[in-house]
């Protein structure tokens, strides 16, 4: 049965050029019909955890977050079109304290298969430096680097690094 949501995220997805079950590489498979709500509830969280859940799924997942990134998916999904179904998702919020424990261990014992899908080959879980980068790796290098020479990093020198993904930056500074 389809729904207003289903529609609404189908068209904004068109707008960026993704089709719902088409046959692209940057074409969204979806596998659960809560998919549409859970987006419209919980926004790029809701995104996320519904691909790690297999609720969907893309060939080309870089591509297919590039395109949503590009038409500003985001924003047009908290716009007023979805007010109804924001306030809904409200009023039926499961999120309580005591369910904090399993919200942690859901997003922090994941195993590493999606951050190696998506991420560069360090996993570094932030932004790159595109300046002149031609693809993620070379930018996440650059970014690396840029955070060296900003902080004056040299020999011998020390840095607190908490809690910070996978350590790559460290690793970085002691390569270089």
């Amino acid at each position: 049965m389809k729904t207003g949501i289903e529609d609404y995220i189908k068209t904004l997805l068109q707008s960026a050029g993704v089709k719902v079950n088409g046959p692209g590489d940057t074409d969204i498979q979806i596998n659960h019909p809560d998919f549409y709500r859970r987006v419209v509830r919980d926004g790029s969280l809701g995104l996320g955890e519904s691909y790690m859940n297999g609720w969907w799924e893309v060939k080309k997942l870089d591509d297919f977050f590039y395109r949503i990134l590009r038409a500003s998916l985001e924003e047009k999904v908290k716009g007023l079109k979805t007010l109804p179904y924001y306030l809904k998702a409200l009023v039926f919020n499961q999120a309580r304290k005591s369910k904090a424990f399993e919200v942690g261990e859901r997003h922090y014992d994941l195993g590493n298969l999606l951050f190696q899908k998506m991420l560069d080959k360090r996993m570094a879980y932030s932004c790159g430096f595109w300046k002149e980068a031609k693809n993620l790796n070379e930018a996440q290098e650059a970014k690396l680097d840029l955070i060296c020479r900003k902080l004056g990093l040299k020999s011998g020198m020390r840095v607190l690094y908490i809690g910070c993904g996978w350590g790559r930056f460290c690793k970085y500074a002691a390569e270089k």
